[in-house]
Formats: structure tokens, sequence, C-alpha cells
């Protein structure tokens, strides 16, 4: 990718949907072809951004949803300032583990929060970045829940109630829509990935849809096994 400008895509997904082990597998194909990339998460991802991460998943701390968001923009800004942009800058692509479509999922839809509000937060802490690709993948509730069972667990956001996480799931389907994506510049492209089926099933639609903007690093001439 020497001599190319980076990109930053973007892996979003209601609970259980397996975004985090498509990013895995996809890190790894990137890995065994020797292309330079950059996984990160949020929220985390930097000092600062790993203590806000403890706190936001503590299944034992109670925030109101301001609190929350507010943590949420200030782990992202800190990322985006000290990890992503100089990536970026270095023609490095980044793969985030969700991004600000999740704050208008979780947050907005799913708390209840003034969207322009949020909006606005949002374009402060990241500075006006917008992704160069989201891939968002979806998932019937059931299958979703049964793999979210199979975690263990469930952390402070996992474990919010099945109403808030039907309103998230909810608004990541519109998130798909041509007419929402056009009215959200802010988040640029988003590609709907089918999540059923195998891993390895998921992972080809996966580099296909990147293959389809970025053909020469994308090739999918080798899926890992």
């Amino acid at each position: 990718m020497s001599g190319e400008p980076g990109r930053l895509i973007v892996f979003e997904a209601p609970e259980g949907a397996g975004k985090t082990t498509q990013l895995q597998l996809l890190t790894a194909w990137l890995g065994a072809r020797g292309l330079p990339h950059l996984a990160v998460r949020e929220p985390g991802g930097t000092p600062l951004g790993d203590e806000i991460r403890a706190i936001l998943l503590d299944p034992a701390r109670e925030l109101s949803a301001r609190t929350e968001a507010l943590l949420f923009m200030t782990s992202r800004a800190e990322l985006v300032a000290r990890v992503i942009r100089p990536a970026l800058e270095r023609g490095v692509m980044v793969f985030a583990d969700r991004f600000f479509l999740s704050t208008y999922a979780y947050q907005v839809h799913g708390r209840g929060l003034p969207f322009a509000e949020v909006r606005a937060a949002n374009a402060l802490a990241t500075g006006g970045l917008v992704p160069d690709l989201t891939l968002l993948l979806t998932l019937r509730a059931s299958e979703r829940a049964a793999r979210a069972a199979r975690r263990g667990a469930a952390d402070r956001m996992e474990g919010a109630g099945d109403d808030f996480h039907e309103r998230v799931a909810a608004a990541f389907a519109r998130f798909a829509s041509a007419d929402w994506q056009e009215a959200h510049p802010e988040c640029g492209p988003i590609v709907d990935i089918d999540a059923s089926g195998s891993e390895r099933e998921v992972f080809a639609r996966v580099l296909a849809a990147l293959a389809a903007r970025w053909p020469r690093a994308f090739e999918p001439d080798v899926v890992p096994r």
C-alpha cells in the first residue's frame, strides 16, 4: 500500500453479529499478505481510552445517558488524534471495531439522546473525519442472541436489556438504507453484509465488499483457513 492514501474502514453491527471475529480474520489475511494495516477498537486504543472502556463496560457502574455518550466521545477524540489520523497520514489502512455509527445507534436510538447534539459532539470529537467505508453486519435477532449468549457474562452495554438492544438493532437496519446515508454524509458509504452462515462464508462477503472498492488491495485470491 506504499504511496497510496490511508483508509479508514469501520466494522459495525448490533451485539452478537460477529464483527470482531470478521475483523480478526481480515487482519490475519492482511498480515499473511504482508499488507500494512492497523486495527483499533472503540472505546479504547489509547491509555486514556482503555481507562474509559473499563468504566463504560463495568456492569457495576451506573452512568447517565449523557455521561455515557460523552465518555465514548472522549475516547474517540483521543483515538482519532493520537492513533487514527497519524496512521492515515502514513498511508496505513486503519480498521476500526466500531466508530460513531455505534453512537448514533446506542446513544441516540438506544438511550434517546437528541440526535443534533450527538452529531455536533461527534464532529468535534472526530475533527470531521469521515470513514472511507463502513461494513455493517446484519443478522437475525435470534441468531445474534445465541451468539452473544455463548460469549459468557455480559458487560454493561450488553446487559442493557432487550428493549434497548431492539432499538439499537432497528437503528442499524435503517442506517443501511440509501436514503439514510444520503442524509448523513458524515458517516460515509455503508455496505450491508449478510452475517449469516459460517465465519468463512461471512468473511468471503467481507472480502468481496472490500475488493469492490479497492481491488488491488483486496483481491480475494487467498482466504485463510
